[in-house]
C-alpha cells in the first residue's frame, strides 16, 4: 500500500469520467441524502452549497474536434498535507480540531459543533471542497410547503449558520453498517453495505466506491489501471479519490502538468502491463 493504513480501512471512489454523463444525479442524490440546503435563488455561486460538484471540461478545440468531459468532484479525503505529513490540509490549518483524519477509516470528519467559521480549512483546500454556510440551514425550510420537512434524512443533522461543511463520505451509512454487523454477531461489513448516495444514484455505474485497501474491492483494482489518475498529484495531497479516462488530454488537464511535460499513455505501454 502507499500509506501506513495498510492494515486499516481506507475507503475511497473510482469515478469513470469516460462513463459520466454530466446527469447531475449524484449531485442531487448528495444533496438530499446529507440535508444539504437549497437556496430560493441559487444564482449566487459564491454563497451556494454543494458537497459534490460537477464539471465541464474541454479539449479546447474547434468544431468538429471538439470533445466534452464531465467530472463529479466531492471532497478528496487527502492523506496528507502536501509537506510529508500525514494528515490532509484542511486538518493541518483548523485552529479548533473541527476537522481531523480517522486512522481507522481514512474518511476526513467535519464537527460541526467545533468549528468556529474562521475559514482557514476553505483556504487550504486545494480542490475547493468545502463550503461556508451563511444561513440557518431550518430556516431554508421553512418556505417549503408543509409536510416537506419529512423529507430530511433523520441520520445527518442540520448545519447551523457559521460553520463549514463538506462531502463525508456519507459517514452515516458506515455507521448505520457497522451497527448492523454487530447486530449479526459480524466484525467486518461487506462491500455492498457501504457505499455513497452518489455511488448507488448513478445511473451509469460510473462511480465505485469501497475500501482501497482491500483486494477484494473493486476500487482497489480499478485503481491499478494505467488510465487511473488523481486530481493535482503534483500536490502530494494523496487524495482518495481517483479518476479513470482514456483520453489524454483529460488526465492532462486533471494533473496540471506544465505545457510540454504531459507524456500519453502509448497503446503499447498499456499492453505490456
Amino acid at each position: 500500500m502507499e500509506n501506513n493504513l495498510a492494515h486499516g480501512h481506507r475507503f475511497g471512489m473510482v469515478i469513470d469520467i469516460d462513463k459520466c454523463t454530466g446527469c447531475g444525479t449524484c449531485m442531487v442524490a448528495c444533496a438530499a441524502e446529507n440535508n444539504v440546503t437549497v437556496r430560493s435563488d441559487e444564482s449566487d455561486k459564491q454563497r451556494s452549497i454543494t458537497w459534490m460538484q460537477l464539471y465541464k471540461i474541454t479539449n479546447g478545440k474547434a468544431f468538429p474536434h471538439t470533445e466534452v468531459s464531465y467530472f463529479p468532484r466531492p471532497c478528496m479525503h487527502c492523506d496528507e498535507d502536501g509537506h510529508g505529513h500525514h494528515t490532509s490540509p484542511c486538518v493541518t490549518v483548523c485552529v479548533a480540531t473541527a476537522t481531523r483524519l480517522d486512522f481507522n477509516t481514512g474518511i476526513v470528519s467535519q464537527i460541526y459543533t467545533r468549528c468556529v467559521g474562521c475559514r482557514y480549512c476553505q483556504a487550504a483546500c486545494p480542490y475547493h471542497a468545502r463550503y461556508f454556510n451563511w444561513w440557518d440551514g431550518y430556516k431554508l425550510i421553512q418556505p417549503f410547503p408543509k409536510g416537506m420537512e419529512r423529507s430530511l434524512s433523520p441520520e445527518v443533522s442540520v448545519r447551523t449558520r457559521g460553520v463549514v461543511e463538506k462531502c463525508t463520505f456519507c459517514h452515516h451509512r458506515l455507521m448505520r453498517a457497522k451497527n448492523k454487523a454487530y447486530a449479526e454477531g459480524r466484525r467486518e461489513i461487506e462491500e455492498s453495505e457501504y457505499i455513497t448516495a452518489c455511488a448507488e444514484a448513478c445511473p451509469v455505474q460510473a462511480i465505485t466506491f469501497g475500501d482501497l485497501n482491500n483486494p477484494n474491492h473493486k476500487v482497489s483494482q480499478l485503481i491499478k489501471s494505467p488510465y487511473a489518475f488523481r486530481l493535482l498529484e503534483r500536490l502530494n495531497t494523496k487524495p482518495k479519490v481517483y479518476y479513470i479516462s482514456k483520453k489524454d488530454w483529460v488526465r492532462e488537464m486533471a494533473d496540471n502538468y506544465l505545457p510540454g511535460e504531459f507524456k500519453p499513455i502509448s497503446t503499447a505501454a498499456v499492453g505490456s502491463r
